[in-house]
């Protein structure tokens, strides 16, 4: 009796034992004497103890910080860059048997790809074309690792560090650039404000009622201050003095 008893609870063990539940996000791969015998679905599956073995793979989109790397650009600057990593298994079998490590190899290949792609480029590039540089390294990362059953979603660069003096450098040409669009900006309204005002000259001279709106215009703006003191001759009276001084001056010259 006894031994029946030990019979069926190491039955009820290894029934227990042989079950195995595998998440919606989840994908398990099949050894049976370590050789690949399938892969299996979410759901309840069942193992046989001791002869078959399972290695469970998440499928989800998994994230991957790519460590700060010294690089040096094309134009001979020191910059330390890092970046991220969107991926996720495409297949589970093929990147358990083929790879050890597969998250520390495609780290390790993003690195590499980082310090290519950007040490083709000059420092002025890296600034402009960030997305640019995270499409290539995408690219090569994909690439290889469509071998390794992974397929990488999107690489993203994040910081770019340059040296203090370097910063300062870019600090001044800033401050020089936007000084001179600002010279360049007052220059184009002083000569826009001279067209104007030749304009209005040439209107006045033209109009001698205009002139006599302008000259009530410039009394009005005065205000009733009474230190203000204003003379004011009629303009046939200030045209004749104008007449007589041309007359004057070419008797002169005569």
């Amino acid at each position: 009796m006894v031994v029946e008893w030990i019979f069926l609870f190491f039955v009820v063990i290894v029934a227990f034992s042989s079950i195995k539940i595998i998440d919606q996000f989840e994908r398990s791969v099949k050894f049976r004497l370590g050789k690949y015998v399938g892969t299996l679905e979410p759901g309840l599956n069942f193992v046989i103890p001791m002869l078959e073995r399972i290695v469970t793979v998440d499928i989800r989109l998994q994230t991957i910080d790519i460590p700060p790397q010294q690089v040096i650009t094309k134009d001979n600057v020191p910059v330390q860059v890092n970046g991220v990593i969107y991926f996720k298994v495409s297949d589970p079998a093929v990147a358990v048997i083929k790879i050890q490590s597969y998250t520390y190899a495609i780290s390790q290949y993003a690195q590499t790809a980082l310090k290519d792609v950007v040490g083709g480029m000059t420092f002025d590039e890296l600034l402009a074309e960030r997305d640019e540089i995270g499409k290539q390294i995408e690219e090569l990362v994909d690439r290889e690792t469509k071998d390794w059953g992974m397929e990488v979603e999107v690489i993203k660069m994040q910081d770019i560090d340059i040296p203090e003096e370097l910063k300062r450098i870019m600090s001044r040409q800033a401050a020089a650039e936007r000084e001179k669009r600002a010279n360049i900006t007052k220059s184009e309204g002083d000569k826009l404000a001279a067209v104007n005002l030749a304009a209005a000259a040439r209107t006045m001279a033209e109009s001698p009622g205009a002139m006599q709106l302008r000259t009530l215009q410039s009394i009005d703006g005065l205000g009733p201050t009474p230190s203000n003191t204003v003379i004011m001759f009629p303009i046939d009276v200030v045209e004749a003095l104008q007449t007589f001084s041309s007359w004057v001056n070419s008797g002169k010259k005569k």
